[in-house]
């Protein structure tokens, strides 16, 4: 069996016994794609014959490219998953990644918004039309419960308890964790819903457009970036709301652990070993922390 072929045949495991989203299964491809091209011009033709040294040169080689720390790191995940599933059917006995790190590099704290951001972006006026009230539900959304963008396009109405303000998502390893939705998103949700209805859905995606498809990745991320400009004058992705959603609960609760399980995060920084709490306790934390959450002391 050639390189290529046993790459292949891992790529579709990852996909159909793994079910990794199909952003995870495209960054493993380009990575795993880099190695494959590095064993081809070293004539390597079978991955028992990569070894350490070898796997050193090339993530040395990408280093000098440019190539981050981050990305680097990322490759040499993807090289080890794939030497684990070797291993595991008798292609191989060896794992060249094993003992090997990526050159450290500077660590950047991602990007947020402040709470006052925030508020401008989610608290200007809504018209009653099909994009603007779809658009306010899915920002809501994001910041109010720090949803993976493959988390939201991926969201079913069979997931959402309204009444309960809670959503069930699925995770990164099909992992289901159940999330807390405050109540600014919920009303959001809520004056989305008969919009949605009235195109005659296609299944039973939240999130559709005007033809009753499933929104996809893109489509959302384009959304978001534009709600950015009009809004904040800024630059604003998925992934910012989420961090937003982080450094505020963090900011205001002071619960790292509460906030990791939130995320959905299996670890912190990569060694803190993951704690699970109690969802009580997590909803607690997030009814007294989140923003967009607290309850006002009168009624309006």
């Amino acid at each position: 069996m050639t390189l290529a072929a046993d790459l292949d045949t891992y790529l579709e495991h990852l996909r159909s016994e793994r079910q990794v989203s199909l952003h995870t299964l495209d960054g493993y491809r380009r990575d795993l794609l880099k190695a494959l091209q590095f064993c081809e011009r070293c004539q390597i033709e079978e991955w028992a014959q990569l070894d350490s040294s070898r796997l050193r040169q090339l993530v040395a080689e990408l280093h000098r490219k440019g190539q981050s720390s981050r990305s680097l790191a990322r490759l040499l995940s993807a090289v080890r998953g794939l030497y684990a599933h070797l291993n595991r059917i008798g292609r191989c006995s060896s794992d060249p990644s094993s003992g090997l790190s990526a050159p450290k590099g500077e660590r950047r704290l991602p990007r947020a918004l402040d709470a006052d951001r925030a508020m401008q972006l989610l608290d200007g006026g809504v018209e009653e039309d099909f994009i603007a009230r779809r658009d306010q539900a899915i920002l809501e959304l994001f910041y109010s419960s720090g949803l993976r963008l493959s988390e939201l396009v991926s969201l079913n109405l069979t997931q959402l308890d309204l009444a309960s303000g809670l959503v069930q998502v699925i995770g990164k390893g099909n992992k289901a964790r159940v999330l807390p939705v405050g109540r600014k998103a919920v009303a959001a949700i809520q004056a989305w819903l008969p919009l949605r209805a009235a195109v005659g859905p296609q299944d039973d995606a939240l999130f559709v457009g005007r033809q009753g498809r499933r929104l996809g990745a893109r489509a959302v991320q384009q959304r978001v970036s534009q709600a950015g400009v009009r809004e904040l004058g800024q630059h604003l992705h998925p992934h910012m709301l989420r961090h937003s959603f982080a450094s505020h609960m963090l900011e205001s609760s002071q619960d790292l652990r509460a906030v990791q399980e939130l995320l959905g995060h299996a670890d912190i920084a990569t060694t803190q070993v993951y704690t699970h709490l109690d969802f009580q306790h997590l909803a607690k934390v997030y009814d007294s922390a989140h923003p967009r959450a607290k309850r006002r002391d009168t009624e309006e």
